[in-house]
């Protein structure tokens, strides 16, 4: 190969790439040349063919086909492009299905359907040609005030792996490949602002931040990770050879392709400033280990080639990159496809998309309050009063890199593609013989109050005022929640506070439903004589939500979400995280109280539920794993679902230690007064930690063990001694735990 055919292997190309805002400072980057000029020795990947403008899909995958034809017979290589796209909430393409975003995917504790979810995604991806999908996000949750928390999974280290995992199985089981993001600390950046600097310490770098990405690489196999843009402790990821080299690829065993976040190469020149030109920062990232230039080849074609003609850059570190770029096209058999047959017709939100997308909606959606308003009976409610911002809105469904929100903002006027049902809109098909109506009260954003007055009236002359809140979605200043709309304060946008207030002292009984891509300081929505009698906390659940929600509120389904990030009290108590040591919580020698207003793990149903019995073996070796058992039991008159969780403290360590740790959990269906055994096999790794010396270790000592209803209610209690010596980490120690229910 040429050095020319070299590097062009080592970039992508922004097809259809206008002046729309859909990443960090693309309007600032150079505009790309045309495509032909731009593959005439090849390319590595082609970008966001079909998530870049609405173009129909089956058009698009005729001409995706015929350049791929181009490129294997007018290229000297013939090598065809690996096409990537976003997949965070389902293939981001015209026309494909929007499922829940990761952070319901964690509130569902149900890694066997995000499996299935994934698969149903890969196969999208499949059939139009795609073969790489920038997800899933693995960042753990620090900070809420965050704008990406809509794409994380939740703040325990452990669901998000395993989550992640399940995520990564099922896309990669359809023959793509997922790519992991974004390694490693990007969503431990300061004061929660999207691309500061990350000043954690290499303990919480390790134990907190690596542990999804471990599991989802050695666990899950995935085929490809991102950079993040943070620079941790001054170092920027994206030029570090000791994050992308000697942890990513010695220590994990990642042998795949790294790609670049977009434009992450250049921001070493402009935002780092630790390069002092693009041909710096594209031989400060290759060298560090980023194999690909996404979204286009601004530094690694003329600059790269620059360096490496002139010998200021060794060609050894191309020839690494080719070579695994190489390998991944084998893989994925793009080497030996001929391109003559594309997809005559595709079916992106298809009967099954939407079961998977409906099932997932309903598993995520947590019940944070009910007096007993929910839920309703269809028979004793002759009007309904359906009020709020989000009510009448499906875009109030979907998270920031949906296609409608991510891309379709540009587009006015272009419809979604596919059916997404209101709230409104579902509860009305749900409650046919009922008098159902709206009123919008304020917008999301904004002061104005001059609707307070009609949706007050609405709710005055109905039997239940069902209040629909929260955010909506987007980039950059483009609404309340998403990539790059960080917040200073946590209070619910605009003036909806004053919405629910105005509502509930009508005296009509009030069902507040929170559509949010990050979790708000709502303390005053879930406790108090003020409070609404019911409030739901939902993370945009996608084109299937709205009927979710309505079936819900119905009681054609039990809610059994479970919080996968704690509700906070307030913004200046942030960054939080129920994985606090002793002195990260409240204690005698502060005024500060941190403690969230519902924990980690919280979410209520229509039935109830004990757990009893945890009984764990006496002792275990630290090299070994630990068993334990609990009985769980319907104690309510409803078929349910019941999120068991199983936690764990090691209450003396040589380095300070959660007060509580997830350690194993799992959906359990039962039937009204049926109970089950919930049997746990946890790897004692998955207590293991960072020792003074930054070793993993698992020592000896008691641990301490309990079942509850979230982090923090211990409702049954166990112990076990861990013996023996102390016992280092390896890559072969099993880190998944494992459960078995035997039912009554």
């Amino acid at each position: 190969m040429t050095l020319d055919e070299k590097l062009a292997q080592l970039v992508g190309f922004w097809v259809d790439h206008g002046g729309e805002v859909v990443a960090p400072l693309a309007g600032e980057m150079p505009t790309s040349r045309a495509l032909d000029e731009s593959t005439v020795h090849g390319i590595g990947h082609l970008t966001r063919v079909y998530g870049t403008r609405p173009v129909d899909p089956v058009e698009r995958a005729r001409w995706l086909w015929d350049r791929q034809r181009v490129l294997r017979t007018q290229t000297r290589l013939g090598i065809p492009a690996l096409v990537h796209e976003e997949i965070l909430t389902g293939l981001a393409a015209w026309k494909a299905a929007t499922f829940p975003t990761p952070l319901a995917w964690g509130a569902a504790f149900d890694p066997g359907l995000v499996q299935e979810v994934g698969a149903a995604i890969g196969g999208s991806m499949r059939e139009l040609g795609i073969h790489q999908g920038l997800a899933p996000v693995l960042d753990v949750i620090r900070d809420p005030r965050w704008g990406r928390v809509d794409e994380c999974i939740g703040e325990d280290p452990y669901l998000v792996g395993m989550i992640g995992t399940a995520y990564v199985r099922g896309v990669q089981s359809a023959g793509v490949d997922a790519t992991v993001k974004h390694f490693l600390g990007y969503s431990g950046s300061q004061s929660g602002r999207n691309h500061a600097p990350v000043h954690a310490g290499p303990r919480e770098v390790a134990d907190v931040f690596l542990v999804p990405f471990e599991m989802a690489i050695r666990d899950g196999g995935a085929a490809s990770v991102m950079n993040s843009y943070s620079e941790i402790d001054g170092i920027p990821v994206a030029a570090s050879p000791e994050v992308l080299g000697d942890l990513l690829h010695d220590r994990l065993g990642f042998d795949g392709v790294v790609v670049s976040d977009y434009f992450s190469v250049r921001f070493l020149e402009l935002m780092h400033a630790v390069a002092e030109d693009a041909g710096a920062a594209a031989a400060i990232a290759l060298e560090a280990g980023i194999d690909v230039e996404l979204p286009t080849g601004d530094t690694y074609l003329e600059p790269l080639a620059e360096r490496i003609r002139s010998g200021a850059t060794d060609i050894a570190f191309v020839d690494r990159a080719v070579l695994r770029v190489l390998a991944q096209k084998e893989r994925l058999g793009l080497l030996d496809d001929d391109f003559s047959t594309p997809p005559e017709s595709v079916e992106l939100d298809s009967p099954r998309h939407r079961e998977l997308a409906r099932r997932l909606a309903e598993e995520s959606i947590v019940l944070l309050r009910n007096d007993g308003v929910l839920p309703l009976a269809r028979d004793s409610v002759r009007r309904v009063a359906v009020i709020g911002p989000n009510a009448d809105r499906p875009e109030a469904l979907m998270g920031c890199y949906s296609f409608v929100n991510h891309v379709l903002a540009h587009h006015p006027g272009v419809e979604a593609g596919f059916d997404i049902p209101s709230v409104l809109d579902a509860l009305r098909a749900a409650l046919p013989g009922t008098q159902v109506v709206h009123s919008v009260g304020c917008d999301v954003e904004g002061d104005d109050r001059s609707g307070f007055a009609a949706a007050a009236e609405e709710a005055r002359d109905a039997d239940v005022a069902i209040i629909v809140l929260g955010d909506q979605a987007g980039l950059f200043g483009r609404g309340t929640v998403g990539e790059g709309n960080d917040v200073e304060s946590l209070d619910l946008p605009g003036v909806q506070r004053e919405l629910v207030e105005a509502v509930v002292a009508t005296g009509t009984p009030v069902v507040a439903v929170f559509l949010t891509g990050r979790p708000y300081a709502i303390e005053w929505a879930v406790s108090g004589d003020a409070a609404p009698g019911a409030a739901f906390q939902s993370f945009f659940p996608g084109e299937e939500g709205g009927a979710a929600l309505a079936a819900l509120i119905v009681g054609d389904a039990v809610p059994s979400g479970r919080l996968p990030v704690s509700l906070p009290r307030s913004a200046g108590a942030q960054p939080y995280s129920y994985l606090h040591p002793v002195l990260g919580g409240p204690t005698e020698v502060t005024s500060v109280d941190a403690r969230p207003v519902l924990p980690f793990g919280h979410g209520l149903s229509y039935t109830t539920f004990t757990h009893s019995g945890l009984a764990a073996e006496e002792i275990a070796p630290t090299s070994g794993e630990i068993r334990a058992s609990v009985v769980v039991r319907n104690t309510g008159s409803r078929a349910a679902t019941d999120v068991v969780q199983l936690y764990g403290r090691d209450p003396v360590a040589s380095v300070t230690r959660p007060v509580a740790q997830l350690l194993a959990f799992e959906r359990v269906e039962l039937e009204p007064g049926q109970e089950a055994v919930v049997r746990f096999t946890v790897p004692t790794a998955r207590l293991a930690f960072s020792d003074a010396r930054l070793q993993r270790i698992v020592e000896p000592g008691s641990i301490e063990l309990w079942v509850g209803p979230n982090c923090e209610e211990r409702e049954t209690e166990s112990s076990v001694v861990l013996v023996g010596d102390v016992h280092r980490v390896t890559p072969l120690d099993p880190r998944i735990s494992t459960v078995e229910v035997v039912r009554g």
